[in-house]
């Protein structure tokens, strides 16, 4: 099960997040999505666990409690729909929405 966290601290690692949740279970993966240009922490992050009654138990203990300061943000990921998605981007992609003339 893919698993939501947000409110992340921004000085927090991948590895002090997946040592949080691996106190439920088996985590696969643990991702802190950062900014492609400054390469900084953009506050949120997702953990993947095989089992999803472990992955559950995580959601229930870890939303709300505290870690590195901050007080987590955690649910079940849902995808994005696909509208959602940005088009094109920075400054030639889409113009920062403004006409050419």
């Amino acid at each position: 099960m893919n698993i939501y966290v947000g409110n992340i601290a921004y000085e927090l690692s991948e590895d002090e997040l997946r040592d949080a949740f691996s106190a439920f279970g088996e985590v696969e993966s643990a991702r802190i999505i950062t900014d492609r240009f400054t390469g900084r922490s953009k506050g949120f992050g997702f953990v993947e666990m095989a089992d999803s009654e472990q992955a559950q138990k995580a959601i229930d203990e870890m939303n709300g409690r505290e870690l590195g300061g901050r007080a987590l943000r955690v649910n079940e990921a849902r995808p994005r729909p696909a509208g959602d998605r940005p088009r094109g981007g920075g400054f030639n992609g889409n113009r920062g929405g403004y006409d050419r003339y």
